[in-house]
């Protein structure tokens, strides 16, 4: 059994335009690679009304406990203009591996596998090793990892502990190792008057200055300082708008929209009533009504620092000389799901290109990286956390 080249995985995979929520054959590069290594690989097509059907992939080696899994997704985000490479390629310049998911996420994946074929050439683990792939990540995460969980929760499949190969690094790979992420909560806000004619401002009800307050008591108000592990929840409005084309008109309503990203000093349920409350007091003082519409991107979660992430961190240390730094900052992961089911961390290359036009990846950032899962599975398998 010959180990997998993890570039040259990724360039597969990064050769399948697998814009969301378009599979283009990614995942069958994904499971040709896995299969010769023992991997048992179910894949696992999830729709809902309203919402595109998705295409998944859970694939497992061995079936005694514990089970080790890497979390990941194979859809990314639309490529944009001006590459200076084709962004399906898989082009390496001068070392660096250029195309969309370079860095988001398909050399991770790529890495993993490699890491465990490497593994698997040597030993048999004392359990299992899976990986829980969508094609939902950058969409609407409805018919990709919440549904995935469920399937293998009905089929009697657990998993013990889990790593998410999301871009976590800032310089190198394993320089940084998320043990949580802030929630994530946007309102819609629209506030409805009486419209009316400027010159007689006393027949109307302007709501924009009802909003005007509501903007400000909100923007003015200190969620937190921080807690032990998170920085400062931070609320950020992001629009607002009235769309009156006339100057000597008083408009009937006006809309905004904020975001708050918070710490484990609060949960959805009492920020929602915390805006609530703050609704009620600007409709008392300007008779105007307002009206709230709330959608939850994710609650916040934490990894206690403990046997899990002492392991991970030691692996890391092994692998690199250095020891990565707990965080818990950047946006929403399918992290959020997975950590109902098991202790999840997410661990994997810079992200200073994800998303961009040129997104690019030093292809000795993925050898580091396959290096570090590597040693991961060799000191979880050799003394696993409890």
């Amino acid at each position: 059994m010959k180990p997998i080249d993890p570039i040259e995985l990724a360039q597969a995979l990064i050769g399948c335009p697998s814009v969301t929520p378009k599979d283009e054959g990614a995942l069958a590069v994904l499971e040709r690679a896995l299969t010769p290594l023992g991997f048992v690989c179910h894949r696992l097509h999830f729709e809902q009304d309203g919402t595109a059907p998705i295409d998944n992939l859970y694939a497992r080696a061995g079936t005694a406990g514990p089970n080790f899994c890497f979390a990941g997704h194979t859809d990314v985000v639309p490529p944009g203009e001006k590459w200076s490479h084709d962004p399906f390629a898989g082009v390496v310049e001068n070392g660096t591996l250029y195309g969309r998911g370079a860095v988001d996420m398909k050399s991770a994946i790529a890495a993993f596998a490699a890491a465990a074929s490497r593994y698997l050439v040597n030993a048999a683990p004392k359990g299992s090793i899976s990986l829980l792939i969508t094609g939902d990540e950058e969409g609407p995460a409805i018919n990709g990892t919440p549904k995935m969980l469920g399937w293998l929760k009905e089929h009697g499949e657990r998993i013990d502990h889990c790593i998410v190969g999301e871009p976590t690094a800032t310089a190198h790979a394993g320089d940084t190792l998320k043990i949580g992420r802030r929630g994530s909560i946007t309102t819609e806000v629209t506030v409805r008057g009486v419209q009316g004619h400027v010159g007689y401002p006393h027949r109307a009800r302007n709501p924009i200055p009802a909003m005007a307050a509501f903007v400000t008591r909100l923007s003015s108000h200190v969620l937190d300082k921080g807690t032990d592990h998170f920085e400062p929840s931070t609320l950020s409005f992001t629009t607002v708008d009235v769309g009156n084309p006339a100057a000597n008109v008083i408009p009937a309503e006006v809309r905004a929209t904020f975001n708050i990203r918070f710490n484990d000093a609060h949960s959805t349920e009492t920020l929602k009533h915390w805006i609530e409350g703050e609704a009620k007091a600007v409709k008392a003082d300007t008779d105007c009504e307002i009206d709230l519409r709330f959608t939850v991107g994710g609650d916040v979660f934490l990894t206690r620092p403990g046997s899990f992430t002492d392991l991970v961190s030691k692996a890391v240390q092994r692998a690199t000389n250095a020891a990565p730094e707990f965080s818990t900052t950047g946006g929403t992961s399918d992290a959020r799901f997975i950590r109902a089911h098991c202790p999840v961390a997410e661990l994997g290359l810079p992200g200073t290109t994800m998303h961009k036009v040129d997104e690019c990846v030093p292809v000795a950032e993925i050898t580091r990286l396959s290096d570090i899962y590597l040693t991961i599975l060799q000191h979880y398998f050799a003394n696993p956390p409890q």
